[in-house]
């Protein structure tokens, strides 16, 4: 097998990573914390910052404004499936997110308005 098939078939094989993550903007001492249900995607998010074409506007615009050198990215837990198949990974998820939120707030860190989560899918 060659390097690159060896390197696709190990990617497949990666168990894919809930957890929540947050953004602080360490100049003006502001953070936005956030869920993702596979944190391999966090390299899309910062991305999308470098873009400009971030889903959050402030946030967008602190990062356009201040550069990318003033913030920085930090998984704060990993979050695993429940152990009942009838909870919601979702809803965990979630909940995880508002207790990082209210720990960063108790903190002193001032957050970013939360986006609006689409609860139906």
């Amino acid at each position: 097998m060659n390097r690159r098939k060896e390197l696709q078939q190990q990617y497949k094989e990666t168990p894919i990573e809930a957890g929540v993550y947050v953004v602080r903007n360490m100049a003006e001492h502001k953070a936005w914390v956030d869920s993702l249900p596979n944190l391999r995607s966090l390299n899309g998010r910062t991305f999308s910052l470098d873009m400009g074409s971030f889903v959050h506007r402030e946030l967008q615009a602190d990062w356009s404004r201040l550069g990318k050198e003033q913030f920085t990215i930090d998984v704060l837990e990993m979050v695993k499936p429940p152990e009942n198949p009838f909870d919601s990974h979702k809803d965990l998820l979630a909940d995880k997110e508002q207790e990082w939120t209210e720990r960063m707030r108790a903190e002193g860190w001032n957050l970013y308005q939360p986006l609006e989560k689409n609860t139906s899918l």
